[in-house]
């Protein structure tokens, strides 16, 4: 009796118990900064599934930190549902009922999608104009060669046909139409005002070398009309400064008149 009430008496051996994730939350506070167990949690969106490692006692507008890599959504951007119900981000994820491989569903905010798609179209209208403006510029380097050819047999004094000018100006004009039905935004709007530029000014050389075809000796006539005017401006000049053409009979007069004083 006296042996087994001794054994009875006695403490226990100690034993080793195994904490579970859960009941050792607070002492991962520590380590993990936010605290609790570093838990897995499975992000639905769209087509995408994500896996988010973040502590259970994070708050949604941390989780909503971590998609910002996985998804490229800003945080203003996404709505986080659990179980149905759209959570803000002061709520906690463990006081909401999320465990570790818990289910949660991401959607884009309206706003913020309406925007992407507004870019996009936007930057698909560019690249539209930008290859509508290039396909003109080809036709028009075309038409710039064209307008070179001539030049160079006008300036060696060959002459050209007529109907060559007027077909070079049309076709120019029809580029520059075209240039004119693109709607662009941009970057396409500079190019295509470079364009616009650039075809009338190759329709204002078409107009001067039709004029010099027309008129070969046109300019050196002009050349000459003007040295002669200049010619004529330079005499009457230097016939009113000079002093034997222009004081002589005031001189004379005076002289005269002191002759008669005396």
């Amino acid at each position: 009796m006296n042996s087994f009430s001794d054994t009875a008496g006695a403490s226990p051996p100690a034993q080793s118990v195994e904490i579970s994730p859960d009941t050792k939350s607070g002492r991962l506070s520590d380590s993990d900064g936010v605290g609790g167990p570093t838990i897995k949690i499975n992000v639905s969106y769209g087509s995408s599934l994500h896996q988010i490692h973040l502590p259970a006692q994070s708050t949604f507008g941390d989780f909503k930190k971590l998609l910002v890599n996985k998804t490229g959504l800003e945080s203003e951007q996404q709505r986080i549902f659990f179980r149905g119900i759209e959570k803000n981000d002061r709520e906690k994820l463990h006081l909401e009922g999320v465990k570790d491989k818990s289910k949660i569903l991401l959607l884009e905010r309206a706003a913020s999608k309406e925007k992407k798609l507004e870019e996009t179209r936007k930057l698909n209208e560019m690249s539209k104009a930008i290859e509508a403006i290039t396909g003109v510029r080809a036709e028009v380097d075309k038409l710039s060669d064209r307008v070179s050819v001539l030049e160079v047999a006008i300036n060696a004094g060959d002459k050209a046909s007529e109907k060559e000018f007027l077909l070079l100006t049309e076709l120019l004009m029809k580029q520059l139409l075209k240039l004119d039905g693109i709607e662009a935004e941009g970057e396409a709007k500079l190019q295509r005002k470079a364009e616009v530029r650039r075809v009338q000014g190759l329709v204002d050389m078409l107009d001067s070398l039709k004029a010099r075809n027309s008129n070969p000796s046109g300019q050196s006539g002009s050349a000459a009309t003007g040295t002669t005017h200049w010619e004529t401006f330079d005499t009457v000049t230097e016939d009113s400064n000079d002093p034997s053409s222009a004081t002589t009979p005031s001189s004379t007069k005076v002289s005269q008149d002191w002759e008669r004083f005396d």
